[in-house]
This record gives structure tokens, C-alpha cells and sequence, in this order.
């Protein structure tokens, strides 16, 4: 099996889940220890989410390079970076990089187009909500990729940066996220940050839920077992 390499700690909460997941549907698919070897690599939070709000795209790109670039001495045939966001600058990273990179929106068009959607809504952090890389990357599947409203913007970001990066739930966030989604007329939702599974799964909705998080994982597995 190729050694998967996750650029994590952004935040350290979905970074655990990643790690979780993958090792879960390895196990539900072969009922054996005969796991996939991962290699994390955990960023500054911090200092990440400065040079995302600063729009300090060089500095950015060079950081999760590095990341990468550790991966890759570590042993990693391949990596993951585990966060929505960091694909902003994806086709950048990929052009200055030696190692396979999963992509995440990829994953994402994917899924919507086999549920057969046509307009979705982003939520995520503002960042991601406020960036065009959703909306680029689903052009070719003809879906409509939808934002919500400032306000819903700033409620939703609030909410994964004061709880879900702390692995935090609380039950009013999720009966605001889930009164947020039921106000727009959409096809689906991408929960487009990988705290926000956290927050709400697909039992908690009758709108289809796209969680990048999962899809992203499933990937990285199938890539993983599959021979050079």
C-alpha cells in the first residue's frame, strides 16, 4: 500500500478525524489490521489563519509547501491536506511539487455530480465562502455553487472557530447551522470545512449533505490501496 501523507493541524480537530476515518473504512472493508502507514504533518493553526486572512497568498504557498515538502522526506507516496481551504492555492501547489495531491473539490464535484445536483450551497469558513475555487472547480460538472448571505457567512465562521476547532458541539450551534441551510432553496449543501460534519451529518437533514471530510478520506484510501 502506498503511505498516505496528511497535511494536518488545520485544524487539529478534522486532522484527528481524518486520521480516524481512513482507519475505519480500511477495517469495515477488510475486517483486518493491515492498516494503510499515514504520515501527519501539523501546521501552525494560527499562523496559517493569519496568512489566509492577510491574503498572504506567496507566504501561504511556500508554508504549505514546506508541509508537503515533509511529507515527502517522511516517506508519504502521496498527501492530503486536510482542510477545504488550503485548495484555494491547489493547481499553485501542484505545479511545485513532486508527490500526488489529493484534491478535495474534486472529491466534492464528484459526489454531487452522481447525486445528480445542480445547485448547491458552500458553507465553510469565510475564507472558503469568499474564494472562487468551488465555484471554478464544479464548472465543468455544470452545478451551480451558491453562498450564503454575510450574516450566515460570519454566524457559520463564528461557530467553527470559537467550537469546532475545539472539538466543541454544542446543541444550539447545530439548530442554527441546520435553521441556516433550510433557508435556501438549493439541490444540497458542501459542508466545505472538515469541522462541520462535526456540527451536522446526514441524519440530521433531508437535504443531501456533501461531507468533504468523508469523500476526501474514501479517496485517499482507494489511492492508497491501489498498486504503482
Amino acid at each position: 500500500m502506498k503511505k498516505i501523507g496528511i497535511l494536518g493541524g488545520i485544524s487539529s480537530a478534522s486532522t484527528i478525524q481524518y486520521y480516524k476515518t481512513i482507519l475505519d473504512m480500511y477495517y469495515k472493508k477488510f475486517s483486518d489490521y493491515y492498516y494503510p502507514e499515514i504520515i501527519i504533518s501539523s501546521l501552525n493553526f494560527q499562523y496559517f489563519t493569519d496568512l489566509e486572512n492577510r491574503h498572504k497568498t506567496s507566504e501561504y504557498i511556500n508554508y504549505i509547501i514546506n508541509g508537503i515538502n515533509s511529507l515527502q522526506r517522511s516517506g508519504a507516496d502521496f498527501v492530503i491536506m486536510a482542510a477545504n481551504s488550503p485548495h484555494s492555492v491547489f493547481h499553485s501547489i501542484k505545479q511545485q511539487i513532486d508527490l500526488p495531491v489529493l484534491s478535495i473539490v474534486d472529491t466534492a464535484a464528484e459526489e454531487c455530480s452522481r447525486l445528480k445536483l445542480k445547485k448547491v450551497l458552500l458553507t465553510g469558513i469565510k475564507y472558503t465562502m469568499q474564494s472562487s475555487f468551488y465555484q471554478k472547480g464544479f464548472e465543468s460538472c455544470g452545478i451551480e455553487v451558491l453562498t450564503p448571505s454575510e450574516k450566515h457567512q460570519d454566524e457559520i465562521n463564528s461557530i467553527i472557530f470559537s467550537e469546532l476547532v475545539l472539538n466543541r458541539v454544542t446543541e444550539n450551534a447545530r439548530e442554527n447551522f441546520r435553521k441556516i441551510l433550510s433557508s435556501y432553496d438549493v439541490d444540497g449543501v458542501i459542508l466545505g470545512c472538515t469541522e462541520l460534519p462535526l456540527l451536522l451529518n446526514q441524519k440530521d437533514m433531508k437535504l443531501p449533505l456533501i461531507d468533504t471530510l468523508k469523500l476526501h478520506c474514501k479517496a485517499a484510501l482507494s489511492y492508497a490501496l491501489v498498486e504503482s
